[in-house]
């Protein structure tokens, strides 16, 4: 399977999870997983910006229509891809040269990917809680819902490319 069609595969396989499956779980009342976001962040990084802003809004046009949300995850997703390139830089140290075509296990280390995995849901879980709040009335618990949401999508994220993404080596 070329990369064009796999990336298509994971795009509507993440989809259908998060809206069939992952939308109905909730920790605590409160506390979900966003699983959508793995299809944006194994995006390859040689595909422009302008088709990735718009890969986001799509994906997260396409969450908000399930949620009834009105565009938070959509605003939320393209500002996780306008930051994406500007991390990918700052996690290689400047070295351009470094980027890699996938952020993928086996090509990039476990520290990498986590550090590229949080920082990026994060923002987008940000983004999204506080646009749907949109009041800093209860900013501890808020953030706390943030927090939560963070690390369990991460981790969930994390496992999936590990478990599912045959891990190459590089020499």
């Amino acid at each position: 399977m070329n990369n064009a069609s796999s990336n298509i595969l994971r795009f509507i396989l993440v989809i259908l999870a998060q809206i069939f499956v992952f939308r109905y779980i909730h920790l605590f009342g409160c506390v979900s997983i966003n699983i959508f976001l793995l299809a944006l962040l194994m995006l390859p990084f040689e595909i422009p910006r302008w088709i990735q802003y718009l890969i986001a809004f799509a994906t997260g046009f396409i969450i908000d229509m399930f949620n009834v949300t009105y565009g938070i995850n959509a605003s939320a997703c393209v500002l996780m891809m306008f930051v994406r390139p500007y991390l990918v830089v700052a996690l290689n140290g400047r070295k351009t040269d470094d980027i890699v075509d996938k952020p993928l296990p086996g090509v990039k280390d476990f520290r990498w990917l986590l550090a590229y995995t949080v920082i990026l849901v994060f923002i987008q879980q940000f983004a999204a809680i506080m646009i749907e709040t949109f009041t800093f009335h209860h900013f501890w618990k808020t953030l706390l819902v943030i927090l939560g949401n963070t690390v369990l999508t991460s981790t969930v994220i994390l496992c999936c490319e590990y478990l599912f993404v045959p891990v190459k080596k590089r020499n």
